[in-house]
């Protein structure tokens, strides 16, 4: 039996959070659904694992723990993020699986993918 039930969150520290907060909501279609003094909770289209950004200083080791989004028609949600000059990797292909590499405001890498 497992200790945990699920996965609640995704934190990440981001500088400004309202600027963070706006980016996510116009960039990625994150819709607030919690404002506290210097975090916000972002919902993620039908998913129940929230992305929640808290306003701090970043070190280096934020690199290693980064997020992954699903999404069924990735080419297109590339298409769309390349339009509005977001920072982003290759769309790669790896036989089972398509994904890139997103970057925010703040440098936080998150990644979109899409698997059968």
């Amino acid at each position: 039996m497992s200790l945990v039930e699920r996965i609640d969150t995704i934190c990440l520290t981001v500088r400004n959070v309202e600027e963070a907060s706006r980016w996510y909501q116009e960039v990625l279609g994150f819709q607030e659904f919690f404002r506290g003094e210097n975090y916000r909770i972002l919902t993620i289209g039908k998913s129940t694992v929230p992305l929640t950004i808290e306003e701090g200083y970043r070190n280096s080791s934020a690199f290693s723990v980064y997020p992954i989004f699903y999404a069924k028609d990735i080419e297109q949600v590339f298409d769309t993020l390349k339009n509005k000059d977001v920072k982003l990797s290759q769309l790669q292909h790896d036989g089972d699986n398509a994904f890139f590499d997103v970057y925010d405001l703040d440098g936080n890498k998150l990644q979109i993918c899409y698997w059968e």
